[in-house]
């Protein structure tokens, strides 16, 4: 074989090699796209992600259905999207636990967020409440300590399973006031939240997403919300730094994420349709509706770099309140 022959030869072999993004990102989507949610229907995170479902489908003209894939605190969702192909049509929907809070909670996991993931934009952030059934004999923070206090061992509170926002902030109200309570885990807000409408567990963290009614219906008692800021919609209700439980500041957040493998022109186009789609002012009266605050998007190494910041906070908070490696 001639050099010049073999010159030719390895440059074919180069072009086959090559990637084939830009193609890919000219068609795209050329068929149905699946976004991931790891929890249960009708939470935040459910609801956030079927908003943004419909704005994509609305402006890139093929379907996005959101498919619940729940359990394991969000690992079961994100090991599924971790081994599917990485061409953009399957998507997660990627909440604080999933990206920044689950390296530290689990002595292993099976996924690396920021070497499995590309962040394709933030959704919002996450402002919690701590509500109580009407039947607890206590209307503040200060009477909730105090009423834990005086029984140990009686206090349970629901959450969405370990190291979501549910269990997290929980955790950090126990480390910062020195109460006891017990762990009860569900697989979504809901199922959550209607045990303790029930009565059948007493407390709970909860995103104000799912939790608006039994708000404005008075079927559940609002104590205090994790931010530091007042929410839309519920400015009665005080933040805990100002309710007894000085320096409480808790927020999360939603992200959307694709394998990281996915070809840039894809992540590329998703990043800017869905920075459109959250800018729109209809879009950000929803978000809030839904219990949310907007945010302003970034780039997307902006948000690779969010995303390790807020790793080492949530680190920070897992260990202080002992429960590194505790799953």
């Amino acid at each position: 074989m001639t050099l010049m022959r073999l010159a030719f030869w390895a440059f074919g072999l180069l072009l086959l090699a090559a990637p084939r993004s830009p193609v890919a990102a000219q068609d795209y989507p050329a068929r149905a796209v699946t976004i991931v949610n790891p929890f249960a229907p009708g939470g935040g995170t459910d609801l956030l992600g079927r908003m943004v479902a419909a704005g994509l489908e609305k402006r890139l003209g093929k379907s996005f259905v959101v498919e619940n894939k729940t359990g394991a605190g969000s690992i079961i969702a994100a090991v599924a999207v971790q081994k599917s192909a990485p061409d953009g049509y399957t998507l997660l929907m990627a909440p604080t636990p999933t990206m920044a809070v689950n390296v530290s909670l689990y002595k292993t996991l099976p996924y690396e967020p920021l070497v499995d993931f590309v962040p394709l934009a933030l959704l919002g952030q996450t402002p919690f409440v701590l509500i109580v059934h009407p039947d607890l004999p206590v209307k503040s923070v200060p009477e909730l300590i105090a009423y834990a206090k005086a029984n140990p061992g009686k206090m349970s509170f629901a959450s969405v399973g370990p190291g979501v926002p549910h269990h997290l902030y929980m955790e950090m109200f126990k480390h910062m006031t020195g109460i006891q309570a017990t762990h009860v885990p569900y697989r979504g807000s809901l199922p959550a939240l209607n045990d303790v409408l029930a009565g059948h567990v007493p407390m709970m963290f909860v995103d104000f997403g799912p939790a608006t009614g039994a708000l404005q219906s008075g079927k559940v008692r609002p104590l205090g919300v994790s931010s530091t800021f007042r929410v839309a919609g519920f400015e009665n209700i005080p933040p805990l730094a100002e309710a007894g439980v000085p320096g409480f500041d808790a927020v999360g957040w939603q992200m959307l994420v694709a394998p990281a493998k996915t070809p840039w022109p894809i992540v590329d186009l998703l990043h800017r349709e869905l920075t459109a789609i959250l800018a729109e002012p209809a879009t950000q009266e929803q978000v809030r509706k839904f219990g949310f605050v907007p945010v302003a998007n970034r780039s997307i190494a902006d948000l690779q770099a969010f995303v390790k910041s807020e790793t080492v906070r949530w680190g920070q908070v897992v260990r202080d309140a002992g429960i590194a490696g505790s799953q």
